[in-house]
Formats: C-alpha cells, sequence, structure tokens
C-alpha cells in the first residue's frame, strides 16, 4: 500500500496536464499519477478536486501529508498565484516563496512553488516550472555552474553560476516548427512531427547538420532559407521519393529553426572560449536531437531526464520546506 510508506507528494503542474509522484522517506517513487486537467481547463475551486482525482488514493486516512507542486497551477490564473522571483535568484531558495492555497480536505498540505522573471528592458522572460528541473542540477551540487537548455514547445535558455540563475531566454521553436510544418505553405511538403526516427536515416541526418549550420552562419536569411524548402520540394530531382522526400525536408526545417534558436543563444565560440558541456534537460529524443545540432556547431552537451531533474528539485524545496515554516 502506497498509503503505508508514503512521505510526500511531488507534482509537476501544467498548463494540459499534471504529473504527480508519490515518494517515501529516502526520496524514491512509490507510484506515479497524471491527467489531462492542466491549468488551462480548470478554475481555482477546481483544482483540489482534479489533484484528489489523482492522489487521493495514496493518502493516509487521518495524518497529512505535504504535496509540493512546481508549474502552472500557481500562475495568476492558476490555483493560487506564487508571484515570479525575479532573476538573479537562487535555486535552492525557491521553497521561500511558497504559497499555500486553500484546502477542504485535511490530509492535504499543499505549497506551490513559484516562477522566475526577467525584467530588464528588452529582455522580458518568464518560466514556470523549469526552475524546478534547474533546481535539480545543484540538488548534489550547490554551486554548479554553466549554459542549461530545456528543449521543447518553448525552449529555454539559462546561464547558472554557482548555484543561481543569472539570466535566461526563451525560443518559441517547438511551436515555430508545428505551425510551419502544419499550417503554412510547407505542409503540402514536410513530414509533421519531430521524431528521432527522421535522423536514423543518413540523408535527413546530414539535412538536419546542414541546416543547424546555415542558419547559426546564416540567420538574417532565416526566411528564405523557409521558402527553399518549398521551392527544393517542387524542383530538385536529387531529393529522395515518396515519404523519405517529406522526412527529408521535415529534418532540414528542424534544423533549420534549430539553428536560428543556437544564433540567438550567442554562446561563444568553442574555438575561442570553451564553455564545457552544455546540460540538456527534458524528453530523451529531442534531447538527442539538440545535442546533434550542438555537436555540429562544436559544442559538447550531457542529456539528464526531465523527470529526474523536476524530482530532484521538488526534492530540494522539500527539504526547505522542513526546516523552516512557510507563510501562507
Amino acid at each position: 500500500m502506497v498509503a503505508e510508506s508514503l512521505c510526500w507528494i511531488g507534482v509537476d503542474w501544467g498548463s494540459s496536464h499534471l504529473r504527480a509522484w508519490a515518494l517515501d522517506a529516502r526520496g524514491q517513487v512509490l507510484a506515479r499519477g497524471g491527467s489531462e486537467r492542466g491549468m488551462l481547463s480548470l478554475t481555482p475551486d477546481e483544482y483540489e478536486s482534479a489533484l484528489l482525482n489523482v492522489i487521493g488514493d495514496w493518502l493516509p486516512d487521518t495524518s497529512r501529508r505535504d504535496v509540493l507542486v512546481c508549474g502552472m497551477a500557481g500562475a495568476r490564473q492558476g490555483w493560487r498565484e506564487a508571484a515570479y522571483l525575479p532573476v538573479p535568484t537562487r535555486l535552492d531558495a525557491l521553497a521561500r516563496s511558497a504559497v499555500s492555497p486553500p484546502c477542504q480536505d485535511p490530509r492535504l498540505r499543499v505549497r506551490l512553488l513559484p516562477g522566475l522573471c526577467q525584467t530588464a528592458p528588452g529582455h522580458f522572460d518568464v518560466m514556470r516550472g523549469e526552475e524546478t528541473q534547474l533546481a535539480g542540477l545543484i540538488a548534489d551540487d550547490p554551486d554548479t555552474s554553466g549554459f542549461v537548455c530545456l528543449p521543447g514547445t518553448h525552449a529555454k535558455w539559462a546561464r547558472l553560476e554557482r548555484g543561481a540563475m543569472t539570466r535566461f531566454t526563451t525560443f518559441l521553436t517547438g511551436e515555430l516548427y508545428a505551425l510551419l510544418a502544419r499550417q503554412s505553405v510547407l505542409r503540402h511538403s514536410v513530414a509533421h512531427g519531430q521524431s528521432a526516427e527522421l535522423l536514423d536515416d543518413p540523408g535527413c541526418h546530414e539535412a538536419f547538420v546542414a541546416a543547424v549550420r546555415e542558419s547559426l552562419a546564416s540567420p538574417g536569411d532565416f526566411s528564405a532559407h523557409l521558402f527553399g524548402l518549398r521551392a527544393a520540394d517542387l524542383l530538385d530531382d536529387n531529393l529522395p521519393a515518396g515519404e523519405g522526400r517529406a522526412a527529408h525536408l521535415a529534418a532540414r526545417l528542424s534544423g533549420l529553426v534549430i539553428g536560428l534558436e543556437l544564433a540567438g543563444t550567442r554562446l561563444p565560440d568553442p574555438g575561442v572560449t570553451p564553455v564545457g558541456p552544455v546540460t540538456l534537460i527534458g524528453d530523451a529524443a529531442l534531447c538527442e536531437r539538440y545535442a546533434l545540432a550542438l555537436e555540429a556547431v562544436g559544442h559538447t552537451s550531457r542529456c539528464l531526464d526531465g523527470e529526474r531533474a523536476v524530482l530532484d528539485g521538488l526534492a530540494l524545496a522539500h527539504r526547505a520546506l522542513a526546516r523552516q515554516p512557510l507563510a501562507e
């Protein structure tokens, strides 16, 4: 029975879904759960019932358990706002600004972790949820430094300096790819999706790498390169036929948008200023794609599992909660 060993519960509550983990006193996962009840589908008075639908069977009959939540449940439109913390800020200090939403069930003691914001003129940015994954990096090494990328629909690039987040940038890369592949003129030419299998083919692999380098070398030509995909589909007899043709063009489109992102990060030239491995956090297949893009332009990387990172970050905050009470 989960309830017998349950110490606390971690929750990652996004815009479209929630993930929850039952954890014992050693931080080992006893059970996993989830639902499609994300922030966009809930009103504030529906959060508690949505949470109980996922974790209710884990809870003991009488005693209270801590539930630590990161993500969009703490947004202004969420359960209760956990205001953004401005950078620079230490990632092991997130728990100090957690807030407690009202709960009717006496078995719940819920804390919502804050997100982070950047308010320098011309560099406004926000994140909510990713900061907890980043905090997972410093759980074992409080002085972690370096560049970190969280690929996804809205890819995040962060700079850590001795355990503190000093700056970050969000890129609309995943959403841009989806819009171009599904709603632009390119929908007639490219295969939908960004599956890792596209790059298993040597021709697709080569097309992806070449496109990354082109975008990085000449970001101002990005729009022209995009239309070139459509023109190549119509005119280039050297492209594969059938599904292979669409896969080749999809790999090239993926390389173009990721290369444009890399241009925007302004990573130092690896031949002049080595930056050490870039840490990639998230879905394994997508991280492998970014690792290939970074390798193509001379940077090394390491990939970390997104679930492990968020659990480590939640555990770091849970330990901080145990040391000091937080304001309601």
